[in-house]
């Protein structure tokens, strides 16, 4: 009696496999999947060239802080070899304490100039980021997409795969 129960039991368990697998062919053809090129559609949206103007401005003006500093250092350390043979000791150890002092301010403000530079490009770029993702999301729900991939990272992209690229350039107003 008890083999009979667990034989039914068994059988049902088999049932549900069996129509689970009939049913996920229909199920993953009524999926709808796209892939998209996130780096090239980012690099086509036009804020991205104003932000590049912008950030190679300030890029501009710190490398022509750095270069000025990189010259006073240059011409105080031509003076001080100039001079160093005629130098009392003492102003020879100031004068190459200054010396050092300054090489670590250049090597400060060139850390501090690349993180401000690394922090003001996350900043300009993080809403255009989002813009498109936005835009990606709207077309995805708008066109019935179930996954929308990025094409470059993908390994194989499949003949019959839908590329979302012209909907969303649309979206973004891209041509």
């Amino acid at each position: 009696m008890k083999n009979l129960q667990i034989n039914r039991a068994f059988m049902a368990k088999k049932k549900i496999i069996i129509a689970m697998m009939l049913a996920l062919p229909m199920i993953a053809s009524a999926q709808k999947f796209g892939h998209i090129n996130t780096q090239e559609l980012f690099a086509q949206m036009p804020e991205v060239n104003q932000i590049k103007l912008k950030m190679d401005t300030i890029q501009n003006q710190y490398e022509m802080q750095l270069a000025s500093m990189n010259e006073e250092i240059q011409r105080k350390a031509q003076d001080y070899q100039a001079q160093e043979a005629t130098m009392p000791d003492a102003v020879k150890q100031i004068r190459q304490q200054e010396l050092q002092e300054m090489q670590q301010r250049i090597q400060l403000f060139y850390q501090t100039a690349e993180q401000d530079i690394q922090k003001k490009q996350q900043e300009l770029l993080l809403p255009v980021h989002e813009k498109m993702t936005k835009a990606i999301q709207k077309v995805g729900e708008r066109e019935g997409y179930t996954y929308i991939f990025d094409s470059a990272a993908m390994v194989h992209i499949g003949a019959d795969a839908i590329d979302a690229t012209p909907a969303v350039k649309k979206e973004l107003g891209i041509k």
